[in-house]
């Protein structure tokens, strides 16, 4: 039976809650308590996220994109290969050692990502980054849903209030995509009340098979 071993420990900024790095053979993960949060192992949910809300931004110029949420760097990985030379993408991460396990631990996941000069990691809050404006896609993987699980802070960006603030830190046309552990339909209820065309799109975790996650694609009506 091959071990989970304990790689490393980080502290969420604001919350009493602690990550957890797990290695378990080649593969690793980040848990929070009992929940797996993200795997090396389950990529292909986290790819789409990128397809999806990138995809009306192929050969379009000067492009910014901000992803919310580093992750295991498949989100930031896909984009990269979607979007032309000329792009600028913010990746907004709250947690610092994340960021430090990406060109630690799982450098080789990211193989070399970051150091795309199309890349600028801003540590914070995401939703400090979408008051910025000026986005052509914003893609959100920072929680397992609507809800905050690992960040309370994380609700307010689903709120009504939330929302709007990201409607109005679109340009036109711009497409906020969010990427989610499971279906909401007050939350597909909320985005229509707050003003965006909805596209709700269900993809799997490994391509064609595990877990079936949710994808709203929203733009301005």
């Amino acid at each position: 039976m091959i071990p989970r071993i304990l790689i490393d420990t980080a502290k969420v900024p604001g919350d009493d809650v602690e990550l957890r790095l797990v290695s378990h053979g080649n593969d690793f993960m980040i848990v929070l308590d009992r929940n797996e949060l993200m795997s090396s192992r389950m990529s292909a949910s986290e790819e789409a996220l990128a397809d999806l809300g990138c995809a009306h931004l192929t050969g379009h110029s000067r492009a910014r994109v901000l992803i919310g949420g580093l992750g295991m760097g498949f989100t930031l990985r896909r984009a990269l290969k979607i979007l032309p030379a000329d792009a600028e993408i913010v990746v907004a991460e709250l947690v610092p050692k994340i960021v430090e396990w990406a060109r630690g631990p799982l450098a080789g996941l990211f193989d070399g990502c970051l150091d795309d000069p199309r890349v600028t990691v801003a540590i914070g809050d995401v939703a400090l980054a979408i008051r910025d404006g000026g986005w052509d896609a914003i893609l959100l993987d920072v929680d397992n849903g609507p809800d905050g699980l690992t960040h309370a802070g994380n609700d307010r960006l689903y709120s009504s209030r939330g929302l709007d603030t990201a409607r109005r830190g679109m340009r036109p046309g711009g497409v906020l995509a969010i990427w989610s552990a499971y279906a909401d339909a007050v939350f597909t209820k909320r985005l229509r009340e707050c003003g965006f065309a909805v596209d709700e799109q269900i993809v799997r975790a490994r391509g064609t098979k595990g877990a079936r996650h949710t994808i709203w694609l929203a733009g301005r009506e």
